[in-house]
């Protein structure tokens, strides 16, 4: 293939599929291609699909639309979770001449013969049963933090989800291959690494191959604690039943993980958490917040819940919004219940009408700006640090601090990819904090 060819990427999804894009992205340039942004001419798209819910699945035609205005002969690939669960729905789509399944998207180089547009979509897609391998993935370049995956695929049968569908069974990183990506980002001058999977409590599970632990998360953890030259670790999403009061004790000392945590609890009804398959019930989850707090009374704590789940009446989803009103936590994602086929849920009674997850969907939303609100004016006057973006937005360069605390001063270049000491302030009209430097920042 041509070194003048130039190749762009699109990824919908989760800080797991970025990671994904990313190491494939350098393995096309491995190869002699050059990457150019999406919004840009391209002989090659690449389109990382999600498909968490309808929303992710509908932008799809979009995109496809949007990378034929810029080449309309250009070639086109469809990767990732949709395109694992629903290859032949994807080729089917006007321009898109390739989908790779689950295993096959990390060798997309390998099917790419000639860049011809085809008339039907090409379909390489292995059975989900054959996902049964661990393919290291990061991203580094695209953002100030890299998202560092570490396990993928996932042995729970929640009624709701797919993604064992899409991505196999539960299998990990070998440990040593983790600290040695985790090396490899802090050498790049990445001051942040954000550990991602699909169930990471679960790491260790086949990280040989085999569906026996190896080693545990808070193993893994300690490990990444030593490493030279990482200022900060976070742990994205983890399921509340595999968060360890010895994995909490230990991030209110480590070195480098950050107070923040990402805890699903997609209801705050045993009823429903029961029909959801989850394993856990609200009292494990008012356990693991009550631990956190108690360790790290600063720490952000952010929560994913479903809506309109089948089942869920006016009294269970009350049930749900009083009891996350009164939980001691920062901020929700809160996600509008989807049909997927070939899932429980999907023959579930109790269907909740469109319109109702609407206006659940939009209480649950009004509820989280609120609890944002709280947390930040509950850190104000306190002296954080911040590790800036490299966006500049209408004349603002926006950070974060260690627990999450979205920040903004006037746009300066120099002040990307750095940490500084500073102290909250004040909270402006968009819900941003303002603050004052500890030490204002000198650049030579």
């Amino acid at each position: 293939m041509s070194a003048q060819k130039k190749v762009a990427f699109y990824t919908l999804g989760c800080k797991l599929n970025f990671s994904e894009t990313s190491t494939i992205a350098r393995n096309f340039q491995n190869e002699g291609f050059d990457r150019v942004e999406f919004d840009e001419k391209a002989d090659i798209y690449v389109i990382n699909t999600c498909s968490v819910t309808d929303n992710a699945d509908k932008r799809f035609k979009s995109i496809v639309k949007s990378a034929l205005k810029q080449n309309e002969n250009a070639f086109l690939i469809a990767i990732g979770c949709y395109a694992q669960l629903k290859p032949e729905e994807l080729a089917a789509v006007d321009g898109v001449d390739m989908v790779l399944g689950a295993t096959e998207k990390f060798k997309v180089t390998d099917y790419i013969n000639d860049l011809s547009k085809n008339e039907m979509g090409e379909i390489h897609s292995c059975e989900i049963e054959e996902a049964d391998f661990y393919v290291g993935s990061y991203s580094i370049g695209d953002r100030t933090r890299a998202f560092l995956k570490v396990q993928d695929g996932c042995d729970y049968k929640c009624t709701y989800c797919t993604i064992p569908l899409a991505r196999g069974i539960s299998r990990s990183d070998e440990l040593e291959n983790v600290l040695k990506n985790a090396k490899e980002i802090s050498e790049k001058g990445i001051k942040e690494i954000v550990l991602t999977g699909v169930n990471i409590g679960d790491y260790g599970k086949g990280e040989f191959g085999n569906k026996k632990h190896e080693h545990t998360f808070f193993e893994l953890v300690k490990a990444l604690d030593t490493i030279e030259g990482i200022h900060r670790l976070r742990i994205s999403s983890i399921e509340p039943n595999l968060l360890t009061n010895e994995t909490i004790e230990f991030v209110a000392q480590s070195n480098s993980f950050v107070p923040h945590f990402h805890i699903p609890l997609q209801s705050g009804s045993d009823t429903l958490l029961k029909l959801m398959k989850r394993r856990y019930l609200r009292e494990t989850y008012n356990n693991r917040v009550a631990a956190i707090k108690k360790a790290m009374p600063n720490a952000c704590i952010g929560v994913d819940v479903i809506i309109g789940f089948p089942g869920e009446t006016d009294e269970l989803f009350l049930e749900t919004y009083n009891y996350l009103n009164e939980l001691d936590i920062s901020y929700l994602h809160v996600f509008t219940y989807s049909e997927r086929p070939n899932t429980e849920a999907f023959e579930m009674d109790g269907v909740v009408s469109k319109k109702v997850r609407t206006k659940r969907s939009k209480m649950l939303r009004g509820l989280s700006v609120k609890k944002r609100r709280s947390f930040y004016e509950s850190q104000l006057g306190n002296q954080l640090t911040v590790l800036f973006e490299s966006e500049n937005k209408e004349g603002f360069i926006h950070g974060f601090t260690e627990n999450y605390v979205k920040v903004k001063t006037p746009w300066n270049p120099e002040l990307v990819n750095t940490l500084h000491q500073i102290k909250l302030t004040e909270i402006d009209e968009d819900g941003i904090v303002r603050f004052d430097w500890v030490k204002v920042p000198t650049f030579v």
